[in-house]
């Protein structure tokens, strides 16, 4: 395996010492398990309520155009969280569902151009652009066309004045994803799939290597692998790659695995179904998706990245002609990242989770976004 970051051995035998005394008041962190530090304390009271959503914009001049990642919607993670916010401002904005259309695995650089181009001829306005492989399509294609407005997901690296970006703090999201895993592992082994190596998915390794460190310090094994090098997305489409490649982590002791991968994630929840583990999803909150169904059971939570409520805020604050007042970054304080409770398995660390999202919110725990190799 490629990048293990954490080689200590399991304690889950030792019944002395400071490895029974993590997990505050929430119930996790027994004696004998693989968490080895204490969790901050959860928020007293009632949990704060999600950021209220404007439903008051009048969107119903626009038309909203997508250029899906590779996966397109169907993918029951990255897309369809994009789609979901579209979805969700037509039914509550007035706003027309205009184009849509995926994007291919080993696609050039001319046919993502060309589909922006094709879009904007058709009167789409706005097109959302789906992943940062748009990046240099959308810089090619938004200064062709000023009176066309283009968002961008994953990239900031577009200067124009008709190009809004929405990026995430992932690893923040991450962070909480490797908090899980720490508690829920038996074996002391951990994994984590991404779906192509690049800056990006990096940042989803670096806050779950995080996280699980700040819960079980030393004591956890971490292994790490992605699909595909950077340049090839098909790393993102690509379920019985992902099934290979998480059973071979499975059959090596790993007990769950988290997956940054977009639709390929499916082949690491029917690897884990086989072998009595546990997963983590990501981007949606997969354990609800209906073409999970047969796997769902074995998905104990997910990493949320609100892509639906930054594409939904983005339509509407388009709408009111005040795109500058979007967050320059979603992040835990504005439910721009989370994790999915969906799935009963995860009440008993809910505590522990809840003070480690506060902390992180607050300020007393920094999530770096570079992976320590």
């Amino acid at each position: 395996m490629a990048g293990v970051l954490t080689m200590a051995g399991c304690a889950k035998d030792s019944g002395s010492g400071d490895a029974g005394a993590a997990g505050g008041d929430g119930g996790g962190g027994e004696a004998g398990s693989c968490v080895t530090q204490d969790a901050p304390a959860a928020p007293e009271g009632e949990a704060e309520p999600e950021a209220e959503r404007n439903t008051d914009a009048d969107a119903s001049d626009l038309k909203v155009g997508l250029a899906f990642d590779v996966g397109g919607r169907g993918d029951a993670s990255f897309n369809d969280a994009a789609a979901l916010g579209v979805d969700e401002a037509v039914e509550q904005l007035g706003a027309e569902k205009g184009a849509e259309s995926p994007a291919q695995g080993t696609e050039s650089e001319d046919a993502k151009q060309q589909r922006l181009e094709q879009m904007a001829n058709q009167g789409n306005n706005p097109i959302i652009a789906v992943g940062f492989a748009y990046a240099e399509a959308v810089a090619a294609v938004a200064p062709k066309h000023p009176d066309t407005e283009f968002a961008i997901v994953d990239d900031d690296s577009v200067e124009a004045e008709n190009v809004t970006s929405l990026v995430f703090a992932e690893e923040e999201g991450s962070f909480l994803a490797g908090v899980a895993a720490a508690y829920k592992t038996t074996d002391c082994q951990v994994g984590f799939i991404g779906g192509v190596d690049t800056p990006l998915i990096q940042k989803f390794e670096a806050g779950f290597e995080q996280g699980v460190e700040a819960a079980g310090g030393d004591n956890i094994e971490i292994r790490n692998e992605y699909l595909t090098p950077a340049g090839d997305i098909s790393g993102f489409n690509d379920p019985a790659k992902a099934n290979v490649m998480a059973g071979a982590m499975l059959s090596q002791g790993t007990d769950v695995v988290f997956h940054a991968a977009g639709a390929s994630g499916q082949g690491v929840f029917e690897a884990a179904a086989q072998n009595d583990a546990l997963a983590i999803g990501v981007d949606s909150d997969q354990y609800e998706q209906k073409t999970l169904a047969e796997v769902r059971d074995v998905i104990v939570t997910s990493m949320l990245k609100r892509v639906d409520v930054a594409v939904y805020d983005y339509i509407a604050a388009l709408a009111e002609g005040n795109t500058d007042e979007l967050p320059e970054r979603f992040d835990l304080s504005v439910d721009g990242v989370d994790y999915s409770d969906s799935n009963s398995d995860i009440e008993d660390i809910t505590d522990e989770l809840e003070g480690y999202k506060q902390a992180i919110i607050d300020g007393e725990i920094d999530v770096s976004d570079q992976t320590q190799g």
